[in-house]
Parts: structure tokens; C-alpha cells; sequence
């Protein structure tokens, strides 16, 4: 099927000679403008590259013949640059969720907010004034995976793309993560890996830093371990007491979470050995 839209072409592998040279020659062939394109090699000679292209031509018939042209062992797709499908987790504070909400409100987030799912219904005041279905899903009487297959019958009717934890305050469960591999994007509230579990502010204080910072990283099966999409710090002292500390760090959760999905939603994340290379 003809298609005539921009696309993104993501491409990771075993790195050789000419590779830019072979994909970037296909695409003339077919009179494809190339818009960006950005690559990088890591030391243990694994290739990256993100191009960006626009014109018409047959999809099917494009990633065929770029296969072919490629060696072995090259991961290779062809992505519409597009908003993502989205749904945000919550549970019961609005810092984040309010800064997606606004984006999302201001064309700013690269991404359609198909719904918020809760555990409690604390925030539905507040997703009900953006028009966006609000689903209360207690957890309460359940085990954690009855309550996963309450929110997964939900999900199932938005197919969503990416799913994003807003201060979401409950563990998803090895074989919930499994259905949404590097699809699942958190944000934690402290620089990882430092002050990891509860009450991480009143850690950062009790042991006198004088930075604090927010975390964005996929959900894997290790808590808090998922490969670190972006990071960010605020300088605070001795006068910060842990409330002044825990406010402080809301304002740099708010903007690491938006930092990150505006990366992960231009198709500019690659995971390697549980890191990103961002391009």
C-alpha cells in the first residue's frame, strides 16, 4: 500500500562497514527526503541510528528491500511519526498527572491520553475537567493480580501503546510488565539509584544532600532498575527540611516524567544492556 506521511527508521545491530551508506541509498532509490538523521556506535560495536524520512512509497515493499540490503543481525522498523496511545496511571497525587494533563491540553506531548486508570478516585475531579475517561479500579478485597486483570480488561479496550506510571504507588506484577516489554515508563522520586523504596525525602535529608533529583526509567522486573531514560537535580541545603525537600522534588519529577515521554514518544530511546541510547 502506497503510503505518502513522515516516518521514522530505527535501526540497531552489530556495527560494519557502510550501513549509512546502504540505508540512506535505498531511500534515494525510492526518492525518499531524509529529514534527520542521527547514529551512534557504542564500544562494544553495536550500531544505532534514527533517520527520519518523508515522501511516498510502498511500506511493505521499503522494508523488504532494506532487509535484504542489510547483514544479518540488524533490528530494523519503520515507525509513522504519529502521537502515541497512551493510558496514565495514578493513585493519588496530581503533580504529575496535572503537568501531563496541560500538555496534553496544549498539544505539547506528542501522545493521545486515551484514559487514567486509578486505584483510588481521588483525581477524577481533576481528569474529568480535560474531557479524558477516568477509570476508578479499586485494589482493595483483591490480590495484586485480580486487580491487574481488572485494570487489563480496561486496557483492552484502548490498546494502548505506552502505559505511564504518574506516581502510580502500587508494584505491577512480573507477568503484567511481560505484556508491555519497555512500554511501561515511571517516574521514581530520587536520583537513581541512591534513596530507592519509602520515604526517599526524608532519606536524602536525614543523610544532608545537597542535591535531590527525579528519575524516569521502563519497568522491568527489578524494582527501580529499568533502564534510565532521563534524569534531573535541584540543588537544596541545610535550611530544606524533608517537606521542603519533597515539594522541591515534585517540581523536578513533573518536568523529568514530561523530558522523558517527549523522548520515548519521538521514537528517539534505544535500549541496550539496560541502558538507552537517546538519539
Amino acid at each position: 500500500m502506497s503510503t505518502e506521511t513522515r516516518h521514522i527508521l530505527l535501526m540497531d545491530g552489530p556495527d560494519s562497514t557502510g550501513l549509512i551508506h546502504r540505508v540512506t541509498g535505498v531511500l534515494a532509490h525510492y526518492n525518499l527526503n531524509i529529514i534527520r538523521n542521527d547514529e551512534y556506535v557504542s564500544p562494544d560495536r553495536q550500531f544505532f541510528m534514527r533517520t527520519e524520512f518523508e515522501g511516498s512509497y510502498d511500506l511493505t515493499v521499503l522494508s523488504d528491500n532494506l532487509q535484504q540490503t542489510l547483514p544479518p543481525g540488524i533490528n530494523l522498523r519503520i515507525n509513522p511519526k504519529k502521537k502515541k496511545k497512551s493510558i496514565v496511571f495514578v493513585t493519588k497525587e496530581h503533580h504529575c498527572l496535572a503537568e501531563l494533563l496541560i500538555r496534553y491540553a496544549f498539544d505539547e506531548l506528542d501522545a493521545d491520553i486515551l484514559a487514567v486508570i486509578s486505584n483510588y478516585n481521588t483525581l477524577q475531579p481533576l481528569v474529568s475537567k480535560f474531557g479524558i475517561p477516568f477509570h476508578y479500579v479499586t485494589h482493595e478485597h483483591k490480590t495484586r493480580e485480580e486487580h491487574e486483570d481488572d485494570i487489563t480488561r480496561i486496557l483492552s479496550i484502548y490498546e494502548p501503546e505506552y502505559i505511564v506510571l504518574a506516581k502510580y504507588m502500587r508494584v505491577l506484577t512480573p507477568a503484567f510488565v511481560k505484556k508491555f516489554p519497555n512500554r511501561i515508563v515511571n517516574i521514581h522520586h530520587s536520583f537513581l539509584p541512591a534513596f530507592v523504596g519509602a520515604n526517599p525525602y526524608r532519606q536524602a535529608y536525614e543523610r544532608g544532600v545537597k542535591i535531590i533529583g527525579a528519575t524516569a526509567h521502563f519497568v522491568n522486573n527489578d524494582l527501580d532498575e529499568g533502564p534510565i531514560i532521563a534524569q534531573n537535580i535541584k540543588e537544596v541545603d541545610h535550611r530544606h527540611t524533608a517537606a521542603d525537600m519533597a515539594t522541591e522534588g515534585k517540581d523536578v519529577e513533573k518536568i523529568v516524567l514530561s523530558q522523558a515521554l517527549k523522548l520515548v514518544f519521538n521514537d528517539r530511546v534505544f535500549i541496550h544492556q539496560n541502558r538507552t541510547i537517546i538519539l
